[in-house]
């Protein structure tokens, strides 16, 4: 429970400070060369995809896919209707294209390539630069990260095994265990559909940071203290 909490209260200090210590160039091309994205805000969808079946073909979907794949942050402002959506990287205009025309795979490469481009020349590296990296501070907040991973693993294997009686351990054990990493897990394309609604690449931690306060919630109140309980445990020959 502490590691839920604890790790739910320090996510954004600590990737904001990833960030920070690992690709110092993105921060300030951040803040040399801010970009915005304007668009007509009844074209923007929810991208949330959880099967990679959905199609997000309006401009302002595209826009919005482009820069949250490229981890990117961006400022939304509204358009009139009707009008295709731009990226404005500092002073520079990028225009975006309709994913239903007839010629959009041309469309969507030369957009494509004028987007890198400009994001280039505006100082966005397409990666972190290794000799950049503050290789102490970015192993110490990793550290701190596998830390909260372990206050939560670390028990919960002899958690689970206390909780059930041994007629019904196994499946007991097995079904919420893997729903919990299934489903929920399988759920994370939700932080990308927030980060591309927001245009905030820290806002996609608001999903696990809910999971991890949902459980510390539900933890306190119905897991109990099962250090004087009797345990039954089933040999097989």
């Amino acid at each position: 429970m502490a590691g839920c909490l604890i790790a739910a209260l320090s996510f954004f200090l600590l990737f904001k400070a990833l960030a920070h210590y690992t690709n110092p160039a993105l921060e300030a091309a951040t803040q040399k060369s801010p970009i915005s994205v304007i668009a007509n805000p009844d074209e923007c969808s929810f991208q949330f995809n959880p099967v990679g079946t959905a199609k997000f073909t309006t401009s302002c979907n595209i826009a919005k896919g482009a820069l949250s794949k490229a981890g990117l942050n961006y400022v939304n402002v509204a358009a009139p209707a009707g009008t295709l959506a731009q990226i404005e990287v500092g002073e520079t205009t990028v225009n975006t294209y309709d994913g239903k025309a007839p010629d959009a795979k041309a469309q969507g490469a030369a957009f494509d390539k004028t987007l890198a481009g400009t994001l280039k020349s505006a100082g966005y590296p397409a990666k972190a630069d290794p000799a950049q990296i503050n290789w102490p501070m970015a192993i110490v907040i990793l550290t701190i990260l596998v830390i909260f991973v372990t206050m939560v693993y670390g028990p919960i294997a002899a958690m689970l095994v206390e909780m059930f009686p041994a007629r019904i351990r196994y499946t007991s054990m097995s079904l919420p265990y893997h729903i919990g990493n299934g489903w929920f897990g399988g759920f994370l394309p939700a932080a990308f559909a927030i980060v591309a609604a927001k245009g905030d690449i820290y806002s996609g931690l608001w999903y696990p940071i809910v999971i991890a306060l949902a459980t510390f919630v539900i933890g306190m109140l119905f897991v109990k203290d099962t250090r004087k309980s009797s345990l039954t445990f089933c040999v097989i020959s």
